[in-house]
């Protein structure tokens, strides 16, 4: 049952399901679609008895499967074929921001996970758009992890991209570890000794497990954080002469590590 799905250049649409879902039939493995999922995939994607379509789950395979049975409020998709899919290379990306404007942080994370960034870690600095955690509600962090199942959907990725809780720029300092594994960016508007492509000549001879990226807000770091930084040997880089908006620096720096680091 192990194999290609579809074959090369055509298209097909992806569903993620949790793999409890995945259950026996009188034909082999099936997949039970209910609650949310049947609304999004018989409902508001019109996927009918007959209907073809790969089904994503975090045992890292895709199944190509076919509903074979369909109620008011579930339906049954047989699993035709099998495939594994590829995970995330090393070295992982872990984009650290400074909290942004919602619609900001959802158009980043949504990007992020079509260009294989490992995890997201939000975090409030004294610049940060929002910097009361209260602020980062249940219904925003649900709407957050809507976002992923959809471009991870959408990208065909082979995992759900990990968003961490907010904490300060303190405490996700603490939690990052940087040892022989682990490499940290800093990028900063201000005055700075070393350019991104000089500090990564110097990463790419090294074999790190991950590379995090610290964004800072529209209003950059202030001069506490700056010294907070190189109190964790983390030396600000820059990125150019143009002052880059968070959405355009997390897009960017991601898109770079992941053609000098990750593809290379």
């Amino acid at each position: 049952m192990v194999g290609t799905v579809v074959k090369e250049g055509a298209s097909v649409r992806r569903y993620w399901l949790n793999p409890d879902c995945l259950v026996d039939s009188d034909e082999g493995k099936a997949w039970l679609i209910q609650d949310d999922d049947f609304k999004h995939i018989c409902i508001v994607c019109r996927q009918d008895i007959d209907s073809k379509f790969e089904i994503l789950s975090s045992d890292g395979h895709a199944y190509f499967v076919k509903i074979v049975s369909k109620n008011k409020k579930s339906a049954m998709a047989q699993v035709l074929s099998v495939r594994e899919v590829p995970p995330l290379p090393q070295p992982y990306i872990e984009l650290c921001i400074s909290v942004p404007k919602f619609k900001k942080l959802e158009l980043i994370i949504e990007k992020s996970v079509e260009l294989g960034v490992h995890r997201i870690h939000p975090f409030f600095s004294e610049f940060s758009f929002i910097r009361d955690r209260k602020k980062m509600s249940s219904e925003r962090v649900s709407r957050l992890q809507k976002i992923v199942k959809s471009a991870t959907q959408q990208s065909g990725r082979g995992d759900l991209m990990d968003i961490t809780s907010p904490c300060t720029l303190d405490e996700l300092l603490l939690q990052f570890n940087q040892n022989s594994e682990t490499v940290g960016l800093f990028p900063y508007e201000g005055a700075c000794d070393k350019s991104l492509k000089q500090a990564l000549s110097s990463v790419k001879k090294q074999a790190f497990k991950s590379v995090w990226a610290f964004i800072g807000s529209e209003g950059g770091f202030s001069e506490r954080e700056v010294s907070l930084f190189r109190e964790h040997q983390l030396e600000p880089v820059t990125l150019g002469e143009q002052v880059l908006r968070v959405e355009t620096a997390c897009l960017s720096i991601a898109s770079i590590l992941k053609y000098e680091l990750v593809d290379s």
